[in-house]
């Protein structure tokens, strides 16, 4: 290998969608979301797989991404969960479904729908249950179903909603305020509507709060291999692997600097490994300067200096090795959570992160 590479593992994202589904009551259906490309990764193949799993949903965040799975031949129903007003015939066109989640969107849907003469389009709600991001006032309910009433040319397909803290158990009290908000509405909307897909809970409530499953879950982090939760990810796999190799060696005297800024004094003498991955690819400058880490050979090697646009420098002092030796960045055996951590971030901002100049391999 002479340059940085990112494996998606099929038979790793086939593992978890099977943990998840194992999770589930035998009626609620699997809501797989594949924005931001798939979580970093190639949301075609992920969704492609994720199809030949029997995967009921896709969600994606903005209609491109949804365009993009449609032209790859993807059928399977797709939620645009933040639709724009700009890319509403986008979306009539290729069959997406949007999250209504305003008024001012609700009405510019409904305007672009009847220039078309379709009828009965699926459309899902969005409630603010607590999280206060985006979403109807659960207060709306009732004049939301009027609107319904007199415009036939929607049909309820989806009520959702999303939690704020389903990962902290410290916040169980706020999670089940939003889940006794989330079943009023349904209590509300479900007479009248019965069948309609009820939504609430993501990865962490999937693991926390079972009994809220409704019709569907969406499930995201999870799928790619981490669970927020050390006991749950001990039975994940890890779908990204990145790896790079190193390209130069230097031996670095005592009081020598390294890159820019000269962010790093060596206080004896180190040896340095320059590596093909920087900035550019994702591997923010928050893990500069000790913050971060790769694996050379089983052992960490920790990030010197300031992280470059299309470089890292790392400390090799302790590690034999040679140019060209690979690299492991985040895989199996290096978690990207944990070194999302190290640095004070989360996996999530690591891996959708990396960039989309960063060679894709699919293992199959």
């Amino acid at each position: 290998m002479s340059e940085t590479i990112l494996e998606i593992h099929l038979p790793n994202l086939r593992h978890n969608y099977q943990f998840l589904r194992k999770r589930l009551a035998p009626n609620a259906k699997l809501l797989a979301v594949v924005k931001a490309f798939g979580y970093g990764s190639d949301a075609i193949a992920v969704a492609k797989c994720l199809s030949a799993c029997g995967a009921d949903y896709f969600a994606v965040a903005y209609v491109h991404e949804g365009v993009a799975l449609r032209k790859a031949g993807i059928t399977t129903p797709i939620l645009v969960l933040h639709p724009q007003e700009p890319n509403l015939d986008a979306l009539i066109e290729y069959k997406l479904e949007p999250g209504l989640y305003s008024h001012r969107i609700f009405d510019a849907f409904l305007h672009a729908l009847k220039q078309t003469n379709i009828e009965n389009y699926p459309v899902h709600l969005k409630f603010n249950t607590g999280l206060n991001r985006l979403g109807f006032h659960p207060s709306q309910v009732k004049e939301l179903l009027t609107l319904l009433e007199q415009n036939k040319q929607l049909q309820l397909k989806g009520v959702y909603s999303h939690l704020a803290a389903s990962d902290d158990l410290n916040e169980n009290t706020y999670t089940n305020q939003q889940l006794t908000t989330f079943e009023a509405l349904v209590k509300n909307i479900k007479p009248k509507y019965p069948d309609t897909l009820f939504h609430v809970l993501n990865t962490s409530g999937v693991m926390h709060y079972p009994n809220a499953q409704y019709d569907m879950v969406r499930t995201g982090i999870s799928l790619y291999g981490y669970g927020n939760d050390p006991e749950v990810d001990a039975q994940l796999k890890p779908v990204l692997t990145l790896k790079t190799v190193i390209s130069q060696l230097h031996t670095l005297e005592k009081g020598a600097s390294l890159g820019y800024n000269r962010a790093f004094i060596a206080k004896e003498v180190t040896k340095t490994a320059t590596l093909p991955i920087g900035h550019a690819d994702g591997i923010g400058r928050i893990y500069g300067n000790g913050n971060g880490y790769v694996w050379i050979h089983g052992k960490k090697a920790p990030i010197l200096g300031n992280v470059c646009m299309d470089m890292i420098m790392v400390d090799v002092t302790h590690i034999p090795c040679a140019e060209g030796d690979e690299v492991i960045v985040i895989g199996p055996n290096a978690s990207a959570e944990a070194l999302a951590n190290h640095a004070g971030t989360i996996s999530y901002e690591l891996i959708t992160g990396l960039s989309q100049r960063i060679q894709r391999r699919i293992i199959r």
